[in-house]
């Protein structure tokens, strides 16, 4: 209560403070028949009694007639309530304040919307009037422990281990390659500036400055388009340091992320496992599992090897070709043929993938199309190798590895949702397991052009050391030192050890993904001048703050957030600017031909 006329807020007043004279601010959350009202503030709630004396009848009108969600001042006693009528679910429920003085500061016009938590407008409304939805205390709880753990990073970081907090430009130049990038005109013709991706370059450029130890709570911008549960413009906690490997880096974030974590969603357990990329998508399909499950992917190849099964066999018969499964614990109890369906039909249109069904009936045998093209014994190892049990319902897949193990991580991600929501609990909603990714391919093929390679991470990441010499020889065979941090089956950070060489990067860059150089020449000038080798990450502040609170969508923990599209509902951004706005910066719209007319009319 520094600084301000009040003297408690809404939520503190106890048992103790009867007797005292107070005076509160707040919004008027529910009002009953001129006999009380529920004040409400940012930290709770309290009952005041509303004055029936004719000494106070103007009070009692005042504070009858405020609509709700007024801003209203209150000053009175604090008094206990009548017996029986304490309220155990409110913290200030043994007490209430009566009445002697008040004032409507603001009054409250009608509302969209309810100012609930549960509310069922939709998202749109809630996102058009954003101000009204951070009063709800469930955006307010998730905004208050963003702020916490961000304060508890600062003072592990600066204060316990010597990191500078440095802000970076956001009016620069264009990266190659990674996400498209949001540009800005200049006043020069032709010229623009981009809002960068990340502080990506900065960061190695402050370490050959030799600030060795850098961190920054940094805006971060990306024209993604419509993607699901993404921003355009983000948050990431961004660390660099000098003179560092990769588990200086992981036992750094354990350590910050251990520091900072939130009391009141328990403790977390270091050092985090970590798992190769190759064993994540061998088992889980993805490159960030969610191990709070099992269910994992089980190589068959060698069972049904023997087997004289067309498609098995042509699967194998290719130098990349594996048969794998996986099994949905009491699959045929909790999902429906519907459901069976639906999951093979998802493997079909996204994968390209066939699926076929293996189901073990209460008398121990495999009901399936495949029975009857396998021996007692093939039919014996099968159920050992996936561990079968009665009612389970397997998956299996054959085809090309990768595309196998893909089509089978989705398939078990679909299938824990449809067991969950037939009322199996499988992912404990409350437990936060942290696992670190590493050994990722340094190079990818391009999806549009798999003859070309791109950054798997991004084109500033060091060779593992062991595949150096294959970085000049057979590129696609060397792993990259990148790191990601997956939690709960999401990426909430990714970081690698940079390349601190001159020639390496000006290799990467020009040999590799074909890229101009010319670009990044001031930083690749910049690492000629000394460079320290160095490494950093990344940790998405949205998304971990999301998963730590349970929230549905990142939009939840971001105090205003863009929609599905990127627009701000409540400000109607982007918008239109006239010609002559435009004019110094040497640009002219060329609308598309529907909206022309649409705009004379």
């Amino acid at each position: 209560n520094s600084f301000v006329s009040r003297t408690n807020t809404c939520g503190e007043l106890r048992s103790a403070h009867v007797g005292q004279k107070v005076t509160l601010y707040g919004w008027v959350q529910y009002q009953r028949q001129g006999l009380f009202l529920i004040l409400r503030d940012f930290q709770g709630l309290t009952q005041v009694i509303i004055p029936q004396d004719e000494a106070h009848s103007h009070v009692k009108e005042l504070l009858s007639r405020a609509p709700v969600e007024s801003v209203v001042r209150v000053t009175g006693t604090v008094t206990p309530r009548p017996l029986g009528q304490q309220n155990p679910k409110m913290p200030t429920g043994d007490i209430e304040v009566k009445a002697e003085t008040a004032e409507i500061l603001n009054s409250c016009k009608k509302l969209p919307f309810e100012i609930k938590d549960f509310i069922k407008k939709s998202e749109a409304l809630r996102m058009q009037y954003r101000y009204l939805a951070l009063r709800s205390s469930r955006l307010q709880s998730s905004l208050r422990l963003r702020s916490r753990l961000v304060m508890r990073m600062r003072e592990f970081l600066c204060n316990l281990h010597g990191f500078v907090d440095v802000e970076t430009p956001t009016l620069f130049k264009r990266t190659p390659g990674g996400a498209k990038e949001f540009l800005v005109p200049s006043r020069e013709a032709g010229k623009f500036y981009s809002l960068p991706q990340s502080p990506q370059q900065f960061k190695q450029l402050l370490m050959v400055g030799g600030l060795d130890r850098y961190f920054q709570v940094a805006r971060c911008y990306r024209d993604e388009g419509s993607r699901p549960d993404r921003q355009p413009e983000f948050t990431q906690v961004d660390i660099e340091m000098s003179f560092v490997d990769q588990a200086g880096i992981q036992r750094l974030v354990e350590g910050l992320l251990q520091h900072s974590w939130p009391e009141e969603r328990g403790s977390i357990l270091t050092p985090f496992p970590s798992m190769t990329y190759e064993e994540a998508l061998a088992e889980y399909g993805t490159d960030k599992p969610d191990t709070r499950f099992g269910m994992k992917i089980v190589d068959i190849s060698d069972v049904l090897r023997g087997s004289n099964i067309h498609f098995v066999q042509n699967a194998l018969s290719y130098p990349h070709g594996s048969i794998r499964a996986i099994c949905i614990p009491q699959g045929v109890r909790y999902l429906k043929n519907k459901d069976l369906e639906s999951l093979k039909e998802s493997a079909k249109s996204q994968f390209n993938q066939e699926i076929m069904e293996i189901i073990r009936r209460p008398d121990g045998s495999l009901k399936s199309l495949l029975t009857k093209f396998l021996g007692e014994k093939e039919q014996s190892e099968l159920i050992q190798a996936l561990n079968m049990q009665e009612d389970d319902v397997v998956l299996l897949a054959a085809g090309e590895h990768k595309q196998v193990c893909s089509a089978l991580g989705a398939l078990r991600l679909l299938s824990a949702s449809l067991l969950e929501a037939a009322g199996l609990a499988l992912r404990d909603p409350t437990a936060f397991h942290f696992l670190w990714v590493v050994d990722f391919p340094l190079f990818l093929p391009k999806a549009e052009n798999p003859t070309e390679l791109e950054s798997a991470h991004h084109p500033f990441t060091a060779p593992h050391p062991s595949d150096a010499s294959l970085l000049y020889s057979d590129p696609t065979k060397v792993r990259s030192q990148h790191y990601d941090l997956v939690l709960n089956g999401n990426e909430v950070g990714g970081g690698s050890i940079r390349i601190h060489s001159a020639e390496q990067q000006r290799f990467v860059l020009e040999k590799v993904l074909k890229e101009d150089s010319e670009v990044l020449s001031h930083l690749i000038e910049a690492l000629e001048f000394g460079a320290p080798p160095h490494g950093g990450i990344a940790l998405g502040l949205d998304r971990l703050i999301s998963l730590i609170v349970d929230a549905p969508s990142i939009r939840d923990v971001i105090a205003f957030p863009k929609s599905f599209r990127g627009r701000d509902l409540m400000g109607n951004a982007p918008d239109y600017v006239t010609p002559e706005e435009l004019e110094p910066y040497h640009i002219q719209v060329a609308w598309p031909l529907e909206e022309k007319e649409a705009k004379k009319s």
